[in-house]
């Protein structure tokens, strides 16, 4: 036993020495110091939009997108929303909701200011609420109807009270609307603003302030920022933004090859080619809350087969969806799944996807009792099937529908189309006259997954249940959906409701449009995820830079 010990005691002392030698052989070699680039201040961007310049007020933004674009760096709203659609805050610090559900308390950030030193206060929300609560047109009817039926106390400069009539989960979706103040605006109405000095020359609270126009005989032909100093999410790293106007996505691309932009605001499909083939420019693409679908009308005595089930998933299952994308929108569209939207918190990844398949179609058409002549034509009980499609008269929707009859023509299904204007087909949809109709449904601005305006049983009857569908049981999901603000439990009962949607398919969601923007390579620290409007781009923009330090 002592001979092993002393083995021990000499391994021991061995390794001490070498211990020793190596960190004396290590404090002679000084290490290297690694640089590491880190953003810094300075620098502009310049961006090409398509359309022209109205105004600068978010209040009377809705109807032109390029001033929704720059307003978004102008202003502020009191929630955001993030890329899966749960809301974050923007002005408000935090916010409370009592037990019943029907009261929201919310304390504002101490820390922001308007662009002219002002701090931004309760009484600038509840006056911007004011003049959506106005009967103008110049308001959105859903947000008049909204906020009528809505009241917001100031509590103190800092905190508010929003009191609604019944508890509506959706609630925060409406507060996403952009803050005026007060104490420049305040004894204004909505119909004196709209040729309000203002309106040229903006105080907002955002992270960049308006600096200039840029105008040639008479005409507005650009608009320069600069960085907000006292942004509350930190001082932007690029100095200045300057947007400048053309008339469409081509010439706007043109002017990036010439070296007038570093970025552009939308991509045309028909110069996506030219892009992908610029070198030093990156493509950023995202899903656009626009779902295109085919509404069937379940109660229309002329096609009395669409209150099938079956029918309807043969029908689904006859469409190459993917094709359409790939033939129409050159890859750009990405495959809708049922009502809600994918990438949203609430949409519900499990449910299986639908087939492109059509020998599976014309399985389920014959196990219907469905036979076909000889020329191919598919007969139910001696009658032809015959069915009518309105659509949109327009080239684009056109060829989608052309696709559509004839992936049905391939089951024996004759479909006559019916191109319409817009208006009309809207008409026809609201009148419950027709049997299928081609439409875009506009999500834009409403990051909530509530679907409960287009497949509740209570909107069958003068709502927006165009297809009439009846299912007490997914109502009651939906109704329950939106008077409870656990997101946990919101998240099962959409789950079931889109089980119950699958089962039925009630109508034929297609795909969602994709919205393409192009920037230059050196504008680095963009992050572009799922979006519910184009200005959404611009949510991370304080973090964007051209220069960098090295540390």
């Amino acid at each position: 036993m002592k001979k092993f010990r002393w083995q021990i005691l000499i391994v021991l002392i061995t390794a001490l020495l070498v211990g020793v030698i190596l960190f004396f052989q290590q404090s002679q070699v000084k290490p290297e110091a690694v640089s590491t680039p880190s953003p810094i201040s300075g620098g502009t961007y310049t961006e090409a939009l398509v359309g022209h310049f109205l105004r600068l007020n978010p209040v009377l933004d809705h109807f032109n997108q390029v001033d929704r674009d720059i307003d978004r760096l102008l202003f502020n709203s009191l929630v955001r929303f993030d890329p899966n659609g749960l809301p974050v805050g923007d002005l408000a610090e935090s916010w409370t909701l009592s037990t019943d559900g029907t009261v929201y308390t919310f304390n504002l950030r101490l820390d922001a200011v308007w662009h002219d030193g002002v701090p931004v206060t309760a009484q600038d929300v509840a006056f911007t609420i004011g003049l959506l609560q106005s009967d103008s047109k110049l308001i959105p009817e859903d947000l008049r109807s909204f906020w009528t039926q809505s009241t917001v106390n100031p509590i103190s400069d800092s905190s508010l009270e929003f009191a609604l009539p019944i508890a509506f989960s959706p609630f925060l979706d409406y507060l996403s609307f952009q803050i005026l103040p007060s104490h420049l605006l305040g004894n204004l109405s909505v119909e004196e603003l709209v040729d309000h000095p203002f309106n040229l020359a903006p105080v907002g609270s955002g992270p960049y302030k308006f600096d200039s126009l840029e105008t040639k005989d008479g005409a507005i032909l650009g608009v320069n920022l600069v960085a907000n100093d006292f942004y509350f999410k930190g001082r932007p790293f690029i100095e200045e933004i300057r947007f400048r106007y053309y008339p469409d996505e081509s010439s706007a691309l043109d002017a990036y090859q010439e070296g007038a932009v570093d970025g552009v605001g939308s991509i045309a499909l028909m110069d996506m080619s030219r892009v992908l083939n610029q070198t030093g420019l990156n493509l950023y693409s995202s899903r656009l809350p626009r779902l295109s679908l085919v509404f069937l009308n379940l109660r229309n005595a002329n096609a009395p087969i669409l209150q099938d089930a079956d029918f309807r998933k043969a029908l689904m299952a006859g469409v190459n969806r993917q094709g359409i994308i790939d033939d129409v929108y050159q890859g750009q569209a990405v495959l809708a799944q049922g009502p809600i939207m994918p990438g949203n918190w609430a949409f519900y990844e499990a449910q299986a996807a639908y087939r492109y398949d059509t020998d599976g179609a014309r399985q389920i058409l014959a196990g219907m009792g469905l036979s076909l002549d000889a020329s191919g034509q598919l007969f139910s009980e001696g009658s032809p099937v015959e069915l009518t499609l309105a659509v949109q008269d327009d080239a684009q929707h056109l060829a989608i529908a052309q696709i559509l009859q004839k992936n049905w023509q391939n089951l024996g299904i004759k479909v006559e189309l019916q191109p319409k204007p817009y208006e009309q087909l809207v008409s026809d949809l609201e009148a419950r006259s027709y049997e299928m109709v081609l439409i875009d449904i506009d999500l834009s601005e409403t990051p909530d997954p509530d679907p409960y305006q287009f497949w509740a049983e209570s909107q069958i009857e003068g709502g927006q249940n165009y297809a009439q569908w009846q299912n007490t049981t997914a109502s009651t999901y939906l109704e329950q959906a939106r008077q409870t603000s656990s997101i946990e439990l919101r998240k099962k009962l959409y789950r079931n409701f889109q089980v119950l949607f699958d089962e039925e398919l009630p109508s034929l969601p297609l795909f969602y449009s994709v919205y393409n923007y192009a920037v230059k390579d050196s504008i680095k620290e963009l992050r572009f995820g799922p979006i519910y409007n184009p200005a959404d781009r611009f949510n991370n923009v304080h973090l964007w830079y051209i220069l960098t330090g090295v540390e």
